[in-house]
């Protein structure tokens, strides 16, 4: 499907995964380094799981402080490889590999199409609307409003691109004119 106009939404919740991240992969070495003091022989995937991990957060520690994009899902599926021989919370093991695989969706940012016959939202499951669903929609000073005939109202900040070729004005008009083909706008 070809669209006119795609807008991307910022992302406002890559923060808090990072965070979240950043906790399970700490949290599963002071257990892994733990266990090895427990332990009366040295356990090579203990010892192994704790050095990696630990180097992994590192790096992405100091790459986010550099302002690039990390994912914690190496950190993650290190660390339930370790869980997996752990002698409890085996489990977590599953948590892990599934929170792993499921950053890279978590952290993707918000996507919408604009068609001339439908609005689409990309999100895990695509969203498809008519134009007739929508009463208006705007983009302005960074936020683009959609507001819904069912009185329900989306409003988020979009990312910031330099490469956008197309301004406020030319989408604003474009959105009005597909509003006025839906009947939603009464002809002037």
């Amino acid at each position: 499907m070809v669209y006119q106009y795609v807008v991307s939404l910022k992302n406002q919740h890559s923060k808090t995964i990072d965070i979240f991240g950043i906790l399970l992969s700490a949290g599963s070495v002071v257990f892994f380094v733990w266990e090895l003091i427990l332990q009366q022989h040295i356990s090579f995937a203990y010892f192994i799981g704790s050095i990696v991990v630990t180097g992994v957060l590192a790096y992405n520690i100091w790459a986010s402080s550099k302002g690039r994009k990390v994912y914690y899902s190496r950190a993650l599926l290190l660390a339930a490889l370790v869980w997996m021989k752990m002698p409890y919370f085996q489990w977590i093991s599953f948590l892990f590999i599934i929170l792993a695989l499921l950053e890279y969706q978590a952290k993707y940012s918000l996507e919408i199409g604009f068609t001339d016959s439908q609005v689409v939202i990309n999100s895990l499951f695509k969203k498809r609307y008519a134009w007739s669903q929508f009463n208006n929609i705007v983009l302005k000073d960074g936020l683009i409003t959609l507001d819904f005939t069912n009185n329900k109202l989306l409003q988020r900040e979009v990312v910031d691109d330099e490469e956008d070729e197309a301004d406020e004005d030319e989408f604003n008009q474009y959105c009005h004119e597909q509003l006025k083909k839906a009947g939603q706008i009464p002809v002037e």
